[in-house]
């Protein structure tokens, strides 16, 4: 199965797709720290340092699934929510998220999936809602997609950098490169997501494709 992992990280989402079935993914990163650690983690992935976004654009039709995770600080409600803080930075937010949604939706044959933070203004186009985060798919996902919860609040979590670690089985401490580090393992997607999605996936196209042989 050709997937394609957009603004990849380091394969929170990605990591027990192996375990679901025979994966060939292309991650794309834009922070070559991040990517070149990515590539230590999943040596067999094809590692890309680029613009997810134009990368998407020019490439969507070579893969069978795309799992992407456009940028979400702008969105977030805990970023909002610090607006009356003094050197508060006020931003647009940002639409890469929406035309990827409508891009993919139009045009994009194969399964995907699109993940971000449940926003602080109504969703533009309606999502898919599980725990803490918006999922748009253009295939059902069941009511539990095995998020796992953390111990403790990001917000007053006493070493937030070593109990991400262990949530997401991944020392971020290798990381040095100019993000925050707490930024960095804050964007991690939970891998038991990662996998329940990918199965529930492949499970629609196998059924899709039973029925297409059924009508011959």
């Amino acid at each position: 199965m050709k997937i394609l992992n957009l603004y990849a990280c380091l394969g929170g989402n990605r990591y027990k797709w192996d375990e679901v079935t025979d994966v060939e993914v292309t991650a794309v990163e834009l922070d070559p720290v991040l990517a070149e650690l990515y590539q230590k983690r999943f040596p067999n992935d094809k590692v890309i340092v680029a613009d997810a976004h134009q990368y998407l654009l020019k490439n969507f039709e070579n893969f069978d699934f795309i799992w992407t995770s456009p940028p979400c600080p702008t969105h977030s409600r805990v970023r909002v929510s610090q607006k009356n803080r003094e050197g508060f930075e006020f931003k647009f937010p940002d639409m890469k998220l929406y035309e990827e949604i409508i891009f993919l939706d139009s045009f994009f044959k194969g399964k995907y999936v699109v993940e971000n933070v449940i926003p602080f203004y109504d969703p533009l186009i309606q999502a898919k809602k599980r725990g803490r985060h918006l999922y748009w798919t253009n295939f059902n996902l069941p009511n539990n997609i095995g998020e796992r919860k953390l111990n403790g609040t990001l917000t007053n979590m006493i070493d937030e950098v070593g109990q991400l670690s262990k949530f997401h089985d991944y020392d971020f401490r290798q990381y040095k490169g100019k993000q925050p580090l707490n930024k960095v393992a804050r964007n991690l997607v939970d891998y038991e997501v990662g996998r329940t999605i990918l199965e529930t996936a492949i499970g629609v196209i196998r059924r899709a494709n039973v029925k297409q042989h059924e009508l011959f």
